[in-house]
């Protein structure tokens, strides 16, 4: 499909990946990245050329899960499916919209998360944190990217707030049309180095996209005066190779990211609640009026901020909820082959 040509170091490829095949693996399947998600198909790059694969096909459907965009496939050198889906580094995930309890995969084999919000009234901590989590849940580092900072008087304030979520956290304000003011950026841009932009509609991640590959080939939305949301500008899953080598995912905005699967993510965020919950009287503590709690002992000092408490309760209530709906969905999984075995031994009996 395309005609540029890129080795496999260029697109990612690393010690990880090539220990995971072998010399006979190589005979007959070469390597692929997966650059593009999109209803019906993907497209997955091995240096020399792009494949289109039809989600629905057969060979594709062998796969043990779904690819995303990051992932890496070994294809059949002769049909271009996929005869297997390597092992991943890092994969970002969050329950599928509305009532559907399935993961759904956003980006695979990510480096760096850059965290992007902006310096307006989309501003808000309890949304960076479950970003955060998310993050720390992948073992990918997390740099919170605070846009249109030229459009208010202090961007330094949104600087400070944010840089409280998480000891040493990295956040850097930018105007996503200055040029010079990305270049902040540029240190966890390295070539081969993955990095996924994740943020709401509106934030200006097109905008930071374009800048940052000095092109203006991405389309970017307007931003209604009332709220500052934004439409989805970005429909698609797409890797994009950078001018300076990096590779990075840029994904469509993101309203509700529900996590999923997330638990040590959460402790790890919030490690300060953590080790405060550990102190409590009883295991089963839920801080809010149980005697001997010792996170309610701290709020009350001013040890701890109310408002990260809050958030770290919604957010462990949040993934009990889902791993419980996951558990009965999985239950019925396993249910169904049975009852289906018992349908057609009665059949059989009756003729």
């Amino acid at each position: 499909m395309s005609e540029q040509q890129y080795s496999l170091p260029q697109l990612g490829w690393n010690s990880f990946f090539e220990k995971q095949v072998t010399s006979g693996d190589l005979e007959a399947a070469e390597p692929a990245r997966v650059t593009l998600t999109h209803r019906g198909h993907v497209v997955a790059r091995t240096g020399a050329e792009e494949h289109l694969i039809p989600i629905a096909d057969k060979g594709l459907l062998r796969l043990a899960e779904q690819p995303t965009v990051g992932d890496w496939l070994l294809l059949d050198k002769t049909t271009h499916l996929p005869v297997r889906l390597l092992e991943r580094r890092s994969l970002f995930k969050r329950k599928a919209p509305g009532t559907d309890t399935k993961a759904q995969p956003i980006a695979a084999n990510v480096d760096t998360l850059f965290i992007v919000s902006s310096c307006n009234q989309e501003f808000n901590l309890n949304r960076l944190e479950r970003y955060l989590c998310l993050a720390l849940d992948a073992g990918v580092e997390p740099v919170i990217v605070l846009t249109k900072a030229d459009t208010v008087g202090d961007p330094d304030e949104f600087r400070r707030q944010a840089e409280t979520l998480w000891p040493g956290l990295a956040v850097r304000t930018v105007n996503g049309h200055d040029a010079a003011s990305v270049e902040t950026l540029r240190h966890w841009c390295e070539p081969g180095r993955t990095v996924v932009l994740l943020g709401s509609s509106g934030v200006g991640k097109t905008t930071l996209l374009n800048t940052i590959n000095g092109t203006d080939r991405y389309k970017t939305g307007a931003v209604r005066e009332k709220d500052d949301k934004g439409r989805h500008t970005t429909t698609t899953r797409s890797l994009h190779i950078m001018e300076s080598g990096a590779l990075l995912v840029d994904v469509p905005g993101i309203r509700e990211l529900h996590l999923y699967e997330c638990e040590e993510g959460i402790r790890l965020a919030f490690h300060d609640i953590v080790e405060r919950a550990e102190q409590c009287r009883f295991a089963d503590c839920g801080h809010r009026h149980e005697p001997g709690c010792a996170v309610t002992e701290a709020l009350e000092s001013g040890c701890l901020d109310p408002r990260r408490v809050e958030n770290f309760q919604k957010l462990l209530e949040e993934a009990a909820e889902a791993a419980e709906a996951l558990a009965e969905q999985r239950r019925k999984q396993r249910d169904r082959p049975r009852y289906k075995g018992m349908v057609s031994k009665k059949r059989k009996k009756r003729k």
